[in-house]
């Protein structure tokens, strides 16, 4: 059978359209042969973000980026399509995450599947977005805290030169000259007596070996006498000391209680008066012989009689 004009004219219009709606939504990314599920992310930013940009989950590359535009509520955000031309499933509280693809900023949608045993995620399921936080960013994060560091160290130096001008002044000035010269002299005057020090020393070599000789010889002394003091018989001289004061405590101790001459001596009343009366007259026996010798030393060389005298020392005259 044979086609007419008008039919081959509208069967290749018809072609023509269908191709080049699979043509522009192949461009899209959306493949009209394959089953493929529409998922929605909401996002506040989506810089580097655009058509085709693939969308991954585990690294693995299961579609790509549909449809960028504003939500409908002119809040200023991002509604995104994703297509995913797999058929993994995973739990509509899985995440659409934003990420960095490598150092020149390319950028990719990540899904981070869950697996809580919830719903799973169907076609038209809005997930939730969150953004990782790329090495731009985190460098940014990293330097924003540093800068201000350094601008605060800046002040912080610039005030300290201002201090410093203000201090090295002229008069300032002059004295740190005067000083580092007052230095000179002194390091110089060091460097002598350093000088000398090193010639006294070579000048006086031997006696300070003869010195450092004796000095060993008296530690050598010293340690040959401490060797003796160890091996003293200590705990037997201890031992003989302790029973000397042993026996002199048990002494006081006869003393104290009256014992001995010592002991009456210290505790007789009587003893004590009779010694005390008996010193005192022969104090004033002593004092009358001092005065009246002829009472007690007689001598006659023609045979005289003595003279007799009574106890209050007159003299007793004898009968003829």
């Amino acid at each position: 059978m044979k086609l007419s004009k008008e039919i081959k004219t509208a069967i290749l219009v018809v072609s023509g359209i269908i191709l080049v709606i699979f043509g522009y939504n192949y461009l899209k990314g959306q493949n009209l042969l394959d089953a493929s599920r529409s998922f929605f992310v909401v996002y506040d930013n989506v810089e580097g973000i655009s058509a085709s940009t693939p969308v991954t989950i585990n690294g693995f590359p299961v579609g790509k980026v549909a449809n960028i535009g504003f939500t409908d509520d002119n809040s200023g955000q991002i509604l995104i399509k994703l297509l995913v031309n797999n058929d993994f499933e995973f739990s509509k509280n899985s995440r659409a995450e934003l990420y960095e693809t490598g150092l020149i900023g390319g950028k990719a949608i990540a899904i981070i599947p869950a697996f809580d045993g919830d719903e799973k995620a169907k076609n038209d399921t809005y997930l939730k977005g969150t953004v990782k936080a790329g090495l731009t960013e985190l460098v940014n994060q990293r330097l924003t805290p540093l800068q201000e560091k350094i601008e605060k160290m800046m002040v912080s130096a610039d005030s300290v030169l201002i201090g410093i001008n203000n201090v090295l002044n002229e008069d300032t000035q002059d004295n740190l000259k005067a000083s580092v010269s007052s230095l000179s002299v002194t390091l110089e005057s060091f460097a002598q007596t350093s000088k000398s020090i090193e010639d006294l020393l070579a000048n006086n070599k031997q006696k300070l070996n003869t010195t450092v000789d004796n000095f060993e010889k008296i530690s050598t002394n010293l340690t040959k006498a401490t060797n003796a003091i160890a091996k003293t018989d200590i705990d037997q001289t201890v031992s003989n000391l302790e029973a000397t004061i042993k026996n002199f405590n048990t002494i006081l101790a006869k003393v104290e209680s009256g014992e001995g001459s010592i002991g009456k001596l210290l505790k007789d009343d009587n003893l004590y008066n009779n010694l005390e009366g008996a010193s005192l007259q022969l104090e004033q026996l002593l004092e009358d012989l001092k005065l009246n010798p002829k009472r007690y030393v007689h001598f006659s060389l023609f045979g005289k009689k003595a003279q007799q005298y009574d106890a209050e020392g007159n003299e007793i005259k004898q009968p003829d």
